[in-house]
């Protein structure tokens, strides 16, 4: 086979990424070169499948001849590929490309340019994408050997090489330089010394219980990433760093970390204004102030529902932020959350859901149909049950890990609190008053509080487990979707009839449409579309 030279084959991103890399990393210039095409490809598909299923502006029709997706543009000739290619979670071949009016469409932002408008969104979508292209290469050439065994619950926070399963933007990190990447992102196992800030009492807007170990008197230690430190504390010179540090392990969300020698049982949320995925990643003052307040509340609907054994919620424990200009900042505040250990026996290991989606299901054990329906018994009796009480769980593959003792389910535990949604009314019902919250958690759209559970749970997790569980261990979809649904029946069967059972069993389940999100003008309000419910088919059974 013919020898290409990095030029003949690397955006400029990728140019200066590989410039850098002889810098800082020069063992991983030749594995990085190599794990490019792959990379491109897959950011290609993922966008591709956007152009299949979102409400993209420009897109004006699609049709299906064989495997092959025609999308019709209102401006321009028609694009085509592989369908394929298009479906959520699918292998892309690495010499993937769309067909379009003028030839063979093999970048992600070539792509995205069919669609016409120059508009600030695009252009900053365009610059996303390249983004995700490059640091979804470096992640697979700095793991280019493969996952090992997974030592503790951290390991498995770490062994998400490609980030969001889903998003062409799945490995986005503007802000952040090559040498910043390495030395901070999960999938390059580093050990992060976070900067501590201390912060008189007059500047603390703090809420719940703050650790006494970060405390000094009455002066705050605040752990502050050392990028927010480097990039944003710099602008705050009346503001004095502790000299110690606090070492610690980055977990999937990269700004939320893990300890390892103080605050046993406790991890650390910190403030990040770097975009990852959809987001900048900073911390409101209602996050702050709702998170004690909504681990409370959540805990005890949990255990008022009787599943306080199956579920459990890792709580807020306390969080804070430094005030400037009379104002607390969303980019100097820190959460301490509890950690996974805290709801470990011996022997057992935490593992976020959508990690054994990544690790092509290594840490299942026994049969897969087997293995679903107990972790659906695990988890779908309380978020179900808790829907019909008035709270709406974001049970995504991030914020939702599995407790496995020899592979095999025993737990579920549920994280970050700042994506729930409360129906005060349903709330009401059940024997609960809604505490007075700083955010806009609380409604009464029941289609709102359908779309956030059921677009994560059903829609993510168990789409992610049904793909990687067909995919690795051969299971037959059908079964493995009928054990979900043998569950979801059991659970509505004892709860109210008020139109919940019907949306889990609808035609359709919402999925977030992130492009469409990125395009438009408001990027960060959630925009879903329609996808098949593999559920349907069991409608006439519920």
């Amino acid at each position: 086979m013919p020898q290409t030279t990095s030029d003949e084959v690397c955006t400029t991103d990728a140019l200066r990424t590989i410039d850098e890399l002889r810098r800082v990393r020069p063992d991983l210039v030749e594995p990085f070169t190599t794990a490019l095409p792959g990379a491109r490809a897959a950011v290609l598909g993922r966008l591709w499948g956007a152009f299949a299923r979102e409400p993209l502006p420009g897109v004006s029709g699609r049709r299906r001849e064989a495997d092959t997706l025609v999308v019709s543009l209102q401006h321009g000739g028609p694009l085509s590929a592989a369908d394929s290619c298009s479906r959520r979670f699918s292998q892309v071949p690495e010499d993937f490309t769309v067909t379009g009016p003028d030839g063979p469409v093999g970048e992600p932002t070539e792509l995205l340019a069919e669609l016409g408008p120059r508009t600030p969104a695009a252009r900053r979508l365009a610059a996303e994408l390249d983004n995700s292209v490059v640091n979804l290469a470096l992640a697979r050439a700095a793991n280019a050997r493969g996952i090992g065994p997974l030592a503790d619950s951290t390991d498995a926070e770490q062994a998400v090489v490609d980030g969001h399963p889903q998003h062409p933007c799945c490995r986005t990190r503007t802000g952040m330089s090559v040498a910043e990447v390495l030395a901070y992102a999960p999938e390059h196992h580093p050990v992060v010394q976070l900067a501590l800030l201390a912060v008189p009492a007059a500047r603390w807007q703090g809420s719940g219980q703050w650790p006494q170990e970060l405390r000094d008197g009455d002066t705050v230690l605040v752990p502050v990433h050392p990028w927010q430190r480097d990039h944003v504390l710099v602008h705050h010179p009346e503001l004095a760093v502790a000299q110690s540090t606090l070492p610690a392990r980055p977990l999937l969300s990269l700004r939320t970390l893990a300890p390892l020698d103080v605050l046993p049982g406790r991890h650390i949320k910190t403030a990040l204004d770097v975009q990852l995925t959809n987001y900048r990643r900073t911390i409101s003052p209602a996050e702050v102030a709702d998170g004690p307040l909504l681990s409370d509340l959540v805990a005890a609907v949990i255990d008022k529902a009787g599943y306080g054994g199956s579920l459990r919620v890792l709580r807020e424990l306390g969080g804070g932020a430094v005030r400037v200009g009379g104002q607390a900042s969303a980019s100097l505040a820190a959460m301490i959350r509890e950690s996974a250990e805290c709801h470990l026996d011996a022997g057992e290991i935490a593992v976020p859901l959508t990690a054994v989606h990544a690790t092509g299901a290594a840490v299942v054990a026994g049969d897969p149909v087997r293995w679903l329906a107990d972790f659906a018994g695990l988890v779908l009796p309380p978020a179900l049950t808790l829907l019909s009480m008035g709270v709406a769980l974001e049970a995504h593959g991030q914020n939702t890990l599995v407790v496995l003792r020899n592979g095999r389910p025993v737990r579920v535990l549920y994280r970050d609190l700042d994506g729930v949604r409360i129906s005060p009314r349903r709330l009401d019902r059940c024997g609960f008053t809604l505490p007075p919250l700083a955010g806009t958690r609380a409604g009464d759209d029941v289609e709102a509080l359908r779309t956030k559970l059921f677009g994560g749970l059903l829609s993510g997790v168990f789409s992610e487990l049904v793909d990687v569980l067909t995919r690795t261990r051969a299971a037959d979809p059908r079964a493995l979707w009928a054990a979900v649904a043998d569950v979801g029946r059991r659970v509505y069967a004892d709860l109210p009839d008020d139109g919940d059972a019907a949306a889990f069993f609808a035609d359709t389940l919402p999925l977030k449409a992130t492009i469409a999100m990125r395009l438009a003008d408001n990027p960060g309000k959630a925009l879903w579309t329609p996808v098949p419910n593999p559920l349907a088919r069991a409608r006439s059974h519920a």
